[in-house]
């Protein structure tokens, strides 16, 4: 935990705040907070700053807060994830949020099993969990979004043509013929599929939608390695 995100409700005056549970633990054992000991803070989808400890005990920690800073800037990038395996879904989308992407699309694909849409990792909360421990990673407050598109084709077709306009749109597919372009000064639109790959069919229907195959070289990769290899060479996070 790299910031201390804080909520309105933790607010018990215009700049004290109180802490507890996970958050005063971890300050307390980890950071080893003790009274005039300053940490890092933001306040969520707020500015960031710095928070004094005026007093701790076992069940609170309260801090004279100051929040000036601006949180690190987005990337210009909408990320398109065909549903991951709920463990697999949980490090990357804790990874997307700590890479700075502010909207993420949870796709539907032939090679998507039908339970994962299931899967607790889903809830809201459990979604929710991920964003907020990779902001806290990356020192970072605005909360990404996470949208279910769970069919394919309606999706593809009718919404998809007005997201990737005047982006760099393109979907990684292992058997592209053109390698991933770097360092894209624009706004790109990446669609990432389930482990080996979208099928042909919907690859063709991409494609009608206006993304571009590419490809990462020969060697097919796991979702949790290639959603990272794409984005450093892509956009460098700042």
């Amino acid at each position: 935990m790299n910031l201390i995100l804080l909520y309105q409700e933790d607010f018990t005056g215009s700049r004290r705040v109180r802490l507890q549970g996970r958050r005063c633990e971890h300050a307390r054992e980890v950071l080893k907070a003790s009274n005039g000991r300053t940490l890092q803070v933001g306040l969520l989808n707020g500015k960031v700053g710095s928070g004094t400890v005026v007093s701790t005990s076992e069940q609170n920690l309260e801090l004279d807060v100051l929040l000036e800073g601006e949180p690190p800037p987005p990337l210009p990038l909408t990320i398109i994830l065909a549903l991951p395996r709920p463990k697999v879904f949980k490090r990357v989308l804790q990874g997307l949020s700590a890479m700075g992407v502010k909207r993420i699309i949870l796709l539907n694909s032939w090679r998507v099993d039908k339970s994962y849409w299931q899967s607790p990792a889903l809830e809201p909360h459990a979604i929710r969990e991920q964003l907020i421990l990779g902001l806290e990673q990356s020192r970072d407050t605005i909360l990404p979004s996470v949208e279910r598109q769970p069919r394919f084709k309606p999706f593809v077709e009718d919404t998809l043509p007005a997201i990737v306009a005047g982006t760099c749109a393109l979907v990684a597919h292992p058997l592209a013929e053109r390698p991933c372009p770097a360092e894209i000064k624009r706004p790109v639109t990446l669609a990432i599929g389930p482990e080996g790959g979208f099928t042909a069919y919907e690859i063709e229907e991409m494609t009608a939608a206006g993304l571009s195959p590419v490809h990462l070289g020969q060697r097919p990769l796991r979702v949790e390695t290639a959603v990272p290899a794409l984005i450093g060479r892509l956009l460098s996070p700042s």
